[in-house]
C-alpha cells in the first residue's frame, strides 16, 4: 500500500486560491505545516499518529507547493497571504481554533499566525525555526549578505530563474537528497562561482529515517510543480520585513513548544543555540518550552516517533 493511501484528499478554495489538503481522523484540529522542499506528505507519519490518538490531522500543501496554486510573483507570498490561507482553511472546517505545528517555513508560518491571529491558535509547536523579532535597523537580505556573503543559499535564491536553472540540471530525486540530507555544521555558503545545488553533496546511502520511496513521492510532486513557489518564500523576505513594521517588538501570546536539532546547521553556526537560551527569546515568547534533540534540520522525518510524542504531550498539556 502506498504511504498515506488511507488519507483523505480534497481541494479547498481558500483566500482566493485552490489549496490541496490531506486530512485524517476526527477530533480537535491539528494543522501541520511543511517547509521547503516538502509537501503535506512529509507529515504522513504524524498524520497517522495524531488520527490514531483522536485528533483531526490537517496537512495542506502551502501556497506555491504540491497541488496547491502557485502564484508567480513573490509579492503573493507575504505573511498576510499565508496566514490568510490558513485562517480560510480553519473556516472551511468550521473550526475557530487549532493547534498549529510547523517545520522550516511552516514553523515561520505558525509563528506569524500566532502573531497576526492569536485568536485562531490554541498553541504552536515549531520545529527547527525559532521566532525571530523584526530588526528595525536592517532588512534581512542585507544582514545576510553582510554576514555570509552573496553566495549564501538564501542570497543565491533571490534572482528569478537562477536557482531554478541550477536545479534543472539534476533529476528531482537527486535534488531532494541534496536539500533534505544536508549534513554540514556551518551555514550553507557556496564557493565563489558555484551554485548551491552543485556545492551540496548527494549521499550515496540514505539514512535509516527516510526511504527511496519517500524521496520519490516528494520528487514526483516537485517535478510537476517546479521550485519557484518555494523560492518565492525567500524572495519575499524583504517585502515581509517592510509589511511587518507595525508588529515591531510584538510578542507571541500563545503557548509554544520549540523543537530544535543539535546537528542543524543553524543551531550552532547560525546562532540559534545562544538566541533560544537568551533572555530576549524568553521575553518574546513568555509561555514556551524548548526540546533539543540529536537531529538535523528535518526533525519530523529523522525523529518522527519522538516528534509525534512531543506534539501529543504539548496538546494534552493544553487540553
Amino acid at each position: 500500500m502506498m504511504m498515506g493511501s488511507d488519507v483523505n484528499h480534497q481541494r479547498v478554495k481558500a483566500n482566493g486560491i485552490w489549496m490541496h489538503v490531506a486530512e485524517k481522523g476526527s477530533g480537535p484540529l491539528v494543522l501541520l505545516l511543511h517547509g521547503f522542499p516538502e509537501t503535506w506528505f512529509s507529515w504522513h507519519r504524524q498524520i497517522d499518529f495524531l488520527a490514531a490518538h483522536g485528533y483531526h490531522a490537517v496537512a495542506p500543501d502551502l501556497r506555491g507547493f504540491g497541488d496547491t496554486d502557485s502564484p508567480l510573483s513573490p509579492s503573493s507570498y507575504t505573511w498576510f497571504h499565508i496566514v490568510g490561507d490558513l485562517v480560510a482553511l480553519l473556516d472551511h472546517f468550521s473550526v475557530h481554533q487549532a493547534y498549529v505545528v510547523g517545520t522550516d517555513w511552516g514553523a515561520a508560518a505558525a509563528w506569524h499566525m500566532s502573531l497576526l491571529r492569536p485568536d485562531r491558535v490554541k498553541g504552536i509547536v515549531a520545529l527547527s525555526v525559532p521566532f525571530t523579532p523584526r530588526f528595525a535597523s536592517a532588512k534581512p537580505l542585507e544582514s545576510m549578505k553582510q554576514k555570509y556573503g552573496d553566495d549564501f543559499y538564501v542570497c543565491q535564491f533571490q534572482e528569478a530563474g537562477r536557482a531554478e536553472r541550477a536545479l534543472a540540471r539534476y533529476d528531482c530525486a537527486t535534488v531532494m537528497k541534496k536539500l533534505l540530507l544536508i549534513n554540514k555544521a556551518e551555514m550553507v555558503v557556496a564557493p565563489p562561482g558555484t551554485e548551491i545545488i552543485d556545492y551540496l553533496e548527494t549521499p550515496s546511502v540514505l539514512p535509516a529515517w527516510i526511504t527511496e520511496e519517500e524521496i520519490n513521492v516528494l520528487a514526483e510532486k516537485f517535478e510537476e510543480s517546479g521550485f519557484t513557489g518555494g523560492f518565492n518564500y525567500y524572495r519575499a523576505l524583504n517585502l515581509n520585513w517592510e509589511l511587518m513594521a507595525a508588529w515591531q517588538g510584538a510578542k507571541i501570546g500563545v503557548p509554544a513548544k520549540l523543537i530544535v536539532g543539535t546537528k542543524d546547521m543553524g543551531y550552532r553556526s547560525g546562532g540559534t543555540k545562544e538566541y533560544i537560551e537568551s533572555s530576549v527569546f524568553k521575553s518574546l515568547i513568555p509561555d514556551h518550552e524548548i526540546v533539543v534533540l540529536d537531529a538535523h534540520h528535518f526533525i519530523h522525518l529523522e525523529r518522527a516517533d519522538q516528534v509525534s510524542q512531543e506534539i501529543l504531550s504539548f496538546i494534552l498539556k493544553l487540553s
